[in-house]
Order: C-alpha cells, then structure tokens, then sequence
C-alpha cells in the first residue's frame, strides 16, 4: 500500500526542506523507472533511501543531482526551484553525489581532484600550482580531511578518496551530500570514522541523502528513511518509529516476521566423511598474513571474517591466483596451482567472485554472455574460436540458473542494475564447475532479495559437493558458514561453528581478546 506512513521530512514549516520532489516520473521507452515519486528532506537531516534494485533509487539520484530532466513533477531546493539542466554550476551549488564508484582520477593529484576545471590560473593562463595546493591544504584543513594534496588519488584509501570527494562537493558550495552506497567497500574501523564525520558536517549545516543496502546503518546513522519499491515511494518514517521487520516488509512487500537473530541459518553440512577441496599449509605473504592453514571440505561453507585490514581479503585473492604467497601450499582438488596464475587455479577447479565487481569483475562495455563465459573459452568452440551459439546457450543457462533478469544475453552488462551484476560475476564463477568457490563480499552493494538469492546459490552450489568459501564482514553473509575463520592482523585468531552469536564474532574480528 503506496504511503504507508509519512513523517520525519522537515523540521517546521519555516524552514524548507533542502531538497523536494513531487510527482516525479521518468520513463525510458515502455520502462517506467519513477511512477508519482517523491522525497522530502529536512535542512541539517541524515536521511536514508532505501529499496530494492530497480526500485528506483539511481533514477530519482540522477533526477535530484541534474544528470536526468523528469518527464513530470517538481523539484526544489530549499523551497527555490531546480535550475535549468544546463546550468552545471548552479547544481554544483546546491547538490553533489559521491557514488559507490569513485569518480576521482587516478592519474591526478589529490589538489587536482579537488578543483577540476576550476584550477587559479596565473598572468598567462597556466595553471598556479602553487596557489592550487594552497587552496587544496586550506579546504582539506577546514572539512577535517587528512591526505596529502600532491598525492596522486590512486594511492588514496577507498577511505581518504570519498572524503576528498565530499571536501570537493563542498568546495563547490553544495550543503546537500547524496551517499550511494558508501561503505561497501569498507572495514568497520573505516565505516565507524566515516559515520563521526558525517555527524560532524551534519552539524556544520551539511545535509545528507544516504543510499545503502545495510539496514543497520539506516539505523546507526539516519534520522528518516525513505523506501522505495517498484518506481514509486512507499514510505517515509523517523528511522526510531520503523522496527526492522517493517522495514523489510516495505521493501520487499511482502510481510516478514519479526527476526531473532540472523537473517539466515545453514540448513545443512558436509557429510562426516567428505574429504578436503582446499588445503592450504603454513601460508604467508609480507605484511598481509603469515602461519595460515586450514582446510575446506566438498560440501562445506567455510567463513573468513575479519576487518579488511586483516588479511582475509588478500588470502582469499591469493587463492584465486591474484596473488602468489611467499611461503607456503595451497592444494585445490589435489592439485597445486602454479601460485599467483589465475588460469592455473581455475585449472584446478577455483571459481572467485572478486572483491569489486566494477573493479575486477566486470567488463561493462561486454556483454552479458561475454562476461559470463569468459572464464570458460574452451567450452565455446574449437582450437579457441568462440561459436556464437554455443557461447549464448551456456549464457542463456546461465541467466536462468541465477535469475538474472535481461532481455537476453547480448545485453551490455553496464546495463544491469547491481544486484544483477553481481549475478553476473556469480554466473562466470559457477561456469567452469568450481571444486571450491571462493566469493569476496559477495552481497556487498546490491538489495536484499538479490543478497538472498545469491547466498541461497552459495548454499545450493554447496550441497551439490562443491567447497564454498566466503571472505566477508557482514554478518548476514558468514550466518551461512558451518564454520568461521577469523582473522586479526594477518593471523587466524578464532574459529567459530555454528551458534555463535553476533557479540562473539564481532569481538573477535576486532581483536579485542588478542593481547596486541
């Protein structure tokens, strides 16, 4: 039911909201992506946005940040109309986006991140470096952001990049901050400093529209929420009015009940007797990880949880054959991949699901059959030549299997919503039938029935023999392990099995029981 509850939009009626859209539609072609959608949010407010992929969220951010002219409704800024779509600088002025995907160049310095196009020229037009990095020290300095301005923006932290990119929105006069997805590639150190300063700005005068999958953020952080659900909003609530269920319940719509713990539990195991897929023996790599070894069997759901400084992503990696260790065995099926070849370790029978799936997943101008198969060349015609047909018929399977929703194969995958591309990414994994997969945060950034699907696949793929190993913070993704590995500091510290509770993980995640 559209509306179920409204509220919590502005804090009085002499104070207008810092941004409001009504009535807002948008179609592209016969797809409707905004039916009737509206948001209202309050001066000096956090205020979260959530709803399933294709729920649309993107939409209604290109529409509020002048990217897309709605075909109908209105919006304004602190009570003033939008400016024309045009006029780039007077959006500067009233609204940035920092986007899930950083939008900082690599290439350039953190100085020249920070005023693109609006670099101090001198007498003959050239570039004033030195004036550049002093107006670079005298913003980072007053937003309370700690970086080097002539660093380039490529040896930046996820971290550092997104506070530059929110010193820069500021720097152009913008008070509202729509975050898309910020913590997705975030430890919870990193998460928690982020949080402080959005709190700090917020009470600087800042406004911020939060995007995010993780409901317990909205919680932590937001003071509203917003959920959409099928191109059309239905509902707005102060965050402390909405139990979580509720919450669920909106986006979904479909009635949830009240949950006790996780949002999953593994409903079965690997047999007793099930023998090893992965073994991996006294495992190191300078200053990522040292000592490690366990095991994984055929049927088995192994968890490796720990911050992301703590060295469960660069192990998973090393396995895949990103990376080669400096001491130590890895056995995958009985074999031992040549270390640090990714062809050796999907010759072994690895399938990986990276940390990053815009990064290292995903080749968005290929198509959806081209990116899913990519992994699988022999499979696709003779002596290396890729038939067609047979190339779409595995994608087809492949579609189907992971529910991934397109018009058909030869898709681009950039055309996709998040959730499935991260089906995508999954798809290419499974293609070669994996002894053992190895998946990185696997529901990071996409929406809840998406995390669903793909960790009921985890456990299907599981059940059929295969070792499954997933490296992840998030809770709701380790609750699927029959048991969990922690890591501290580049060393295995605990071990849990099932029944462990959140306390417990998280404590030892943290190290708070390692005498460091």
């Amino acid at each position: 039911m559209e509306n179920a509850r409204t509220g919590g939009t502005g804090p009085s009626a002499e104070a207008p909201p810092a941004v409001r859209a009504v009535g807002v539609t948008r179609r592209y072609g016969s797809t409707v992506a905004l039916d009737r959608a509206g948001i209202s949010v309050a001066a000096g407010e956090t205020h979260a946005l959530v709803g399933r992929n294709g729920a649309g969220k993107s939409t209604l951010v290109s529409i509020l940040t002048g990217l897309v002219r709605p075909d109908e409704g209105e919006i304004s800024f602190h009570g003033r109309p939008a400016p024309r779509l045009a006029d780039r600088e007077a959006w500067r002025g009233r609204v940035a986006c920092v986007y899930q995907k950083s939008t900082v160049i690599p290439g350039l310095t953190v100085a020249e991140n920070l005023f693109p196009h609006r670099q101090p020229t001198n007498r003959l037009g050239l570039v004033d470096w030195r004036a550049l990095r002093r107006r670079a020290r005298a913003l980072l300095d007053e937003w309370g952001v700690a970086a080097d301005v002539r660093a380039l923006a490529g040896e930046l932290t996820v971290e550092q990049r997104q506070f530059v990119e929110i010193a820069r929105a500021l720097s152009g006069g913008a008070r509202l901050i729509v975050l898309d997805e910020p913590t997705a590639q975030l430890d919870a150190a990193a998460i928690g400093r982020l949080f402080a300063r959005i709190r700090e700005l917020r009470e600087r005068g800042v406004t911020f529209l939060f995007i995010s999958h993780h409901l317990q953020e909205v919680y932590d952080l937001c003071d509203t929420v917003t959920v959409f659900r099928d191109a059309r909003h239905v509902l707005t609530a102060p965050v402390a009015e909405v139990p979580k269920h509720e919450l669920v319940a909106a986006m979904t719509g479909e009635e949830v009940a009240a949950p006790t713990g996780h949002l999953r539990e593994r409903s079965g195991g690997p047999p007793a007797d099930a023998r090893p897929v992965l073994t991996v023996d006294r495992l190191g790599l300078a200053d990522r990880y040292t000592g490690l070894s366990f095991t994984v069997r055929a049927g088995e759901i192994v968890g490796l949880a720990g911050a992301a400084s703590s060295g469960r992503i660069e192990v998973a990696e090393t396995l895949s054959g990103l990376r080669a260790a400096d001491v130590g065995t890895i056995e995958v099926n009985g074999r031992r991949p040549r270390p640090g070849d990714v062809p050796a370790a999907l010759a072994a029978g690895v399938g990986f699901v990276p940390e990053d799936r815009h990064r290292q997943g995903l080749v968005p101008d290929m198509t959806i059959a081209d990116n899913a198969t990519l992994t699988v060349p022999d499979r696709l015609g003779p002596r290396g030549l890729i038939d067609v047909r047979q190339r779409d018929a595995l994608a087809r399977e492949m579609i189907g299997q992971l529910a991934i929703k397109t018009p058909g194969p030869g898709l681009p995958v950039s055309g996709l919503s998040g959730g499935n591309q991260q089906k995508v990414v999954m798809a290419r994994a499974l293609a070669n039938r994996p002894r053992l997969l190895v998946l990185i945060n696997p529901t990071a950034g996409v929406d809840v029935r998406s995390k669903d699907f793909l960790l009921g696949k985890a456990e299907e793929v599981a059940a059929e023999g295969t070792g499954v190993l997933i490296a992840s913070d998030e809770l709701d993704d380790l609750a699927l392990c029959d048991r969990v590995l922690v890591m501290f500091r580049g060393r295995l510290v605990a071990e849990f099995t099932a029944g462990w509770t959140d306390n417990e993980l998280v404590t030892a995640m943290e190290g708070v029981h390692v005498n460091a």
